[in-house]
């Protein structure tokens, strides 16, 4: 809201609570959704291993026009569509090495905490329906509406709050949004009953009805992607404080876009990247979560897919698979210097209270959340400590503020290759067979060829960057 640096505490004294805004399940999510998915993961490792106590909720997003349209045109009922890619971006978000919400409520299960605030907000005079059934915001009811986005500096464009709909003359004003929509044929099964009719809940009441029923009516902070101020944090906003009548969040975290090539990110413009095809051209999730937290949250990214030839490389990717090497050899060398001690890993460092050369990288974390500057730290303090002649107590130390970092950004480094040479051929042929089954979750031949491959006396052990080959034991 102010546009400055504040310090960050728990409301209650006891638990810093935050909401961010999820994917809405109707596809895989693109690089850039992961942007910001990664970006908040960092914020809540570093909120924990800064001390506080964090409790973090992000929503599913599993009605709306989009999910409604896609799941129709795939012969799917919605619940069954949206499922399919909960589980997939899931899939994607552990892959990633990101921690799993707290709590993770979806719009459909909470139908009833959305007619209930509609009904409030009918109720004070913000809200009204129309002849179709429909509920809509009255923006003019709201003095405050584009405190957020600075909407009193600039000129409210038609249909600037929503989508502008066939729907329109129903609506007192343009600027007005939906709370509930009334039911139409293309909707199809998917319609609630409420007081105003069948229908279905707006995209931005959902964000306000799941914060509210697990946050209160004011908590500590909202995070979402920059596209997200206006219109939907800003409705979120109007929604829950004419409702309550108190301040909705403390603090507002967004996250600034990913482009690609210069560019922004579209299917359209054949720069549209998901994990799948990312790890499919040979890069790990590892690599790609080192790149998405190379740059500061508040400054654009831009993810380098081609050369000046047209041909994808990915040298972003490649970089970063260099500089995860660099780490994995450096803590390598710690755990050798410090003897038993480095063998104990991350749960002993957090014991050491001296992070070492590595309590700047941390601080810079602090800061912000300004991933490039503790990047750039841990390099620093990698090339002194190179030339330092360690005792294995200072190795210790370091090691123990080195993986806390590590942690902290939630950087996973390679391991050693454990895989077996000379493996025959055939066996390897079958072992892509197997993982390309699981990549397309048919599970019943991926099964079969696990164990076509351990009757001829090898055995297929799954990694996060794919899978090895080992005789069996």
């Amino acid at each position: 809201m102010t546009r400055e640096l504040r310090e960050l505490s728990p409301l209650d004294g006891e638990t810093f609570r935050f909401y961010c805004c999820g994917p809405t399940v109707y596809g895989p999510a693109h690089i850039g959704n992961f942007r910001t998915f990664v970006l908040q993961d960092v914020f809540r490792r570093t909120l924990e291993l800064s001390g506080l106590k964090a409790y973090h909720v992000r929503n599913l997003t599993d009605v709306d026009d989009k999910t409604i349209r896609d799941s129709q045109a795939a012969g799917k009922k919605l619940t069954e569509f949206t499922s399919f890619w909960r589980d997939r971006f899931h899939e994607d978000c552990e892959a990633l090495n990101n921690l799993a919400p707290h709590l993770e409520p979806s719009a459909v299960e909470h139908i009833p905490h959305q007619i209930k605030m509609i009904e409030e907000l009918v109720e004070k005079g913000h809200a009204y329906s129309s002849e179709d059934g429909s509920v809509y915001y009255k923006v003019s009811s709201f003095d405050h509406y584009g405190r957020l986005s600075r909407l009193d500096q600039r000129e409210l464009r038609d249909g600037a709050s929503g989508a502008v709909t066939d729907d329109e003359y129903e609506k007192d004003n343009v600027a007005d949004f939906a709370l509930w929509k009334g039911r139409r044929d293309e909707d199809g099964d998917n319609f609630w009953e409420s007081p105003w009719g069948q229908g279905r809940p707006g995209w931005h009441l959902e964000c306000s009805a799941m914060c509210r029923e697990y946050l209160g009516d004011t908590f500590d902070l909202h995070s979402g992607g920059v596209d997200l101020v206006f219109p939907h944090h800003e409705n979120e906003i109007a929604q829950s404080e004419a409702c309550t009548g108190c301040k909705m969040a403390e603090h507002w975290f967004h996250l600034t876009h990913l482009l690609v090539d210069g560019g922004k990110m579209s299917k359209s413009a054949g720069n549209f990247y998901t994990l799948t095809q990312l790890c499919e051209a040979g890069f790990s999730p590892a690599e790609l979560r080192y790149v998405l937290i190379s740059a500061h949250y508040r400054q654009p990214l831009n993810f380098v897919a081609k050369d000046k030839d047209g041909n994808e490389n990915f040298p972003a990717l490649a970089g970063a698979k260099q500089a995860l090497q660099r780490l994995a050899k450096f803590e390598q060398s710690l755990v050798e210097q410090a003897g038993a001690a480095g063998a104990r890993g991350f749960e002993a460092a957090l014991e050491v209270e001296n992070l070492g050369s590595f309590a700047d990288s941390l601080e810079a974390l602090r800061e912000d959340l300004n991933t490039p500057d503790a990047l750039g730290r841990v390099f620093t303090a990698i090339k002194e400590l190179k030339a330092a002649d360690l005792t294995p107590k200072q190795a210790t130390v370091e090691l123990a503020g080195f993986r806390v970092v590590m942690e902290a950004l939630g950087v996973e480094l390679p391991k050693e290759e454990t895989g077996c040479a000379n493996v025959p051929a055939q066996i390897t042929e079958m072992a892509q067979a197997r993982w390309e089954a699981k990549q397309s979750r048919d599970w019943g031949e991926a099964d079969r060829l696990r164990d076509e491959i351990a009757a001829t006396g090898w055995e297929v052990k799954d990694t996060k960057e794919g899978f090895e080959i080992c005789p069996k034991s």
